[in-house]
């Protein structure tokens, strides 16, 4: 495959799966994320950095119109979901650790807390997954997690990832190393 800009490369901004809407982010999107991530702070804090201190309103818009930015630059792809019926924010995802020379892509996500156990996030990772390698041309996607985060790394199981392997002390997180589990999903191997 010829390297061209990832700019130049056109894709949708959003898609739907059975119960979902994944879309990147607009302008305005920052008060929903602000009260989804003031609920879910206590779940939030042990796995995700942004989750440490509880951002202001203008923080969130300001982090979500900086999403946006990247989306459009094709550098990191943060993606929101929502409930396609209702339109409320589910929780966020998004292509991250972007080669575009190699078409790697690693998927990141968190729920709010009221919106967990229902198997929104498995759903919207096979429908990520499914983005990547229809629009991407994925050649390899990855979700990496703390190997204490069971929820995480049973996304990944149910979804049909393959743990490669476990980074063992591989960061420090609160003082404390941490391990991180690496799964995967391989054109010609898994799809």
């Amino acid at each position: 495959m010829t390297s061209i800009s990832p700019i130049l490369i056109d894709f949708p901004e959003s898609f739907e799966t059975e119960r979902l809407c994944i879309r990147a982010p607009q302008w305005g999107d920052g008060i929903q994320v602000n009260e989804a991530i003031h609920e879910s702070i206590a779940e939030l804090k042990p796995w995700l950095p942004f989750a440490k201190t509880l951002p202001t309103l203008e923080e969130s818009e300001s982090n979500a119109r900086q999403h946006r930015l990247n989306f459009l630059a094709r550098t990191d792809m943060i993606l929101y979901i929502t409930d396609k019926h209702t339109g409320d924010f589910i929780g966020s995802s998004g292509l991250h650790q972007i080669d575009w020379d190699a078409r790697k892509f690693e998927i990141g996500y968190w729920l709010r807390t009221s919106c967990t156990g229902k198997g929104y996030m498995t759903e919207a990772v096979t429908g990520i997954a499914q983005f990547a390698i229809d629009h991407l041309q994925a050649n390899r996607i990855e979700i990496r997690c703390d190997d204490r985060n069971t929820s995480s790394s049973q996304v990944a199981i149910r979804t049909g990832f393959t743990l490669e392997g476990t980074l063992r002390n591989h960061k420090m997180n609160d003082g404390q190393w941490v391990s991180t589990m690496i799964f995967a999903k391989v054109r010609g191997i898994e799809y």
